[in-house]
Order: C-alpha cells, then sequence, then structure tokens
C-alpha cells in the first residue's frame, strides 16, 4: 500500500531564498570569511569566489542551474506524506510536516523533473533538506521510484542529487522499505541501459547512502561534501578511536576509490554533458 496522499494540483514551490546579511547585499563564506555580493555569490551558483566553498543550495536552484533555460516540467509535485504510523514526538507527524510546508513551501523532500540540458533531454530528482532534513520517506522513495519508471520508459538519463540526513524516523519500518524500493527500480534502468548518474552533496548518510545514492553508473560529489552512513561523531564513540583527517569529506571518499569524480558546481552542466556524451546519450 503506498502511504501518501495527493492534494490539489497546481502548487508552486519557489526556490529557496538564500540567507542573507541583514541588508541583503553581501555574502560572507562561512570557511575563508571572504565577503561578496549576493548578487555575485548568486551569480556563481553560490559558490565562494575566494576558496570554492559550496553553499547549500535547494533543489529550485539545481533545476535553474541544469536545464536550459531554467525550463522544465514538474513531475508528481502533489504527493504528500500521510501518517501511517500515527507518530508523536514533541508533535504528531502531520503537525510536523504541515509547518514545514508552509515554512519552506515545498510538498516533501525531492523535487523531480524532466526537461532538457545543453540540449540533451534529462530527468533530474533532487532531494531539499530544508523538509525535515532532506529525510527519506514514503513520499521520497515513490517519487523518485517514478522519476526512474519515467526516465527508463522514455530511455532519457537520470541525474539524482542527494542530500538527506538519512531515513525519516516518523515513517519508521516504512522509510526503510524505500531503499530497496528505488534500488530495485535503478536495477531495472540498468537492465535497460539507460544512464544513471548520482551525485553526493553535502550531506549524504544514512538510508540514502545505503541505497540510491552509491548506485550510479557514474558516483560523483560537490566538493567537501560530507558522505557516510553514520556521522564521524558516532563513529568516533562507538569505536572509541580517532578517525583519519578528513573522514567522510567527499576527497576522501574518491580518495579510497567510493566516487568517480568531484566536480565544481560552476561546472556541474558542462560535465554532466561531457558524461552523456561519452556513454552516446
Amino acid at each position: 500500500m503506498a502511504w501518501f496522499k495527493r492534494q490539489e494540483k497546481g502548487i508552486s514551490t519557489p526556490t529557496e531564498q538564500k540567507k542573507e546579511t541583514p541588508d541583503g547585499l553581501w555574502y560572507k563564506c562561512p570557511e575563508c570569511k571572504n565577503v561578496a555580493t549576493m548578487a555575485e555569490h548568486k551569480r556563481l551558483h553560490y559558490v565562494c569566489s575566494s576558496c570554492a566553498y559550496h553553499d547549500r543550495i535547494d533543489a529550485g536552484a539545481y533545476f535553474e542551474l541544469l536545464f536550459d533555460e531554467g525550463e522544465f516540467t514538474e513531475m508528481d509535485a502533489e504527493l504528500r506524506s500521510a501518517d501511517p504510523l500515527g507518530f508523536t514526538d514533541t508533535k504528531g507527524y502531520p503537525q510536523r510536516v504541515a509547518a514545514t510546508e508552509k515554512a519552506t513551501g515545498l510538498r516533501d523532500a525531492v523535487r523531480t523533473a524532466h526537461g532538457r540540458s545543453a540540449g540533451r533531454p534529462l530527468v533530474i530528482a533532487a532531494m531539499d533538506f530544508r523538509f525535515i532534513g532532506g529525510s527519506m520517506g514514503s513520499v521520497v522513495g515513490e517519487k523518485i521510484a517514478r522519476a526512474i519508471d519515467y526516465a527508463r520508459r522514455e530511455r532519457v538519463p537520470l541525474l539524482l542529487i542527494s542530500r538527506s540526513g538519512g531515513a525519516r524516523m516518523m515513517e519508521a519500518g516504512y522509510s526503510l522499505m524505500q531503499m530497496a524500493k528505488t534500488s530495485a527500480r535503478l536495477a531495472l534502468l540498468a537492465e535497460a541501459r539507460v544512464p544513471y548518474v548520482s551525485l553526493l552533496t553535502d550531506p549524504t548518510t544514512g538510508g540514502v547512502t545505503a541505497s540510491f545514492a552509491m548506485l550510479g553508473d557514474f558516483n560523483i560529489a560537490e566538493p567537501g561534501a560530507l558522505i557516510g552512513f553514520a556521522g564521524p561523531r558516532v563513529i568516533k564513540e562507538t569505536i572509541g578511536k580517532d578517525l583519519p583527517k578528513g573522514f567522510q569529506s567527499a576527497e576522501f571518499v574518491l580518495e579510497h576509490g567510493f566516487l568517480d569524480f568531484i566536480v565544481d558546481r560552476r561546472e556541474l552542466k558542462q560535465r554532466l554533458a561531457d558524461v552523456f556524451s561519452m556513454v552516446g546519450r
């Protein structure tokens, strides 16, 4: 049984407005403290012009970056989370979802769309960390599965952009089922010989890492992204040892053979075009 429900169609999900200084004109890099205008920072796709620190961006910003002229057709935007377990912590799950929807303009933690990128057809599923930490619930799994099905049916390459804290605890086993569901769909996509690129951004953790995020024909990442299953603090406390320098950074993961390459966001669209050209798509 699919634990989601539909809402009225036609709801817009605006691109996240980046946190700015009070006057809204300046950006200060948290890494190198370089100051730039917000207009310049946006023009560079929220990458620091001094140290190349990659600020977090939302799903809409990736759509604007990657789809030609920012034009795309969004899929399944009406799907919303239900409450199969009647879960309550400090507040009820439906109340938490409703508050997050109001604060973000989103319906859940992933947006899916199809359009053209560098002149080629492309399907993109982009996770959004603002929605309950980008956690993977039934709607996330369903929307990704449907995006995969569309890519397989239309024989269009798939890009999946992960940014997630992992499984959504409010849905418990229903959330964990999405790992198997999305992985099985990706196996069908592979059998159909339709290329899939997985882009891991900061952070990509938990059940998302343990399933679809690491199953790409190409697994790539943004610089400095945290990539892992459990967090470094949890691992350190569990094994009682200090961790290697840079542990779970994209650079560390690349060095140990789990990534194909790291890509600067400013070059992402062209690098993807090169990859799809290489595989004949």
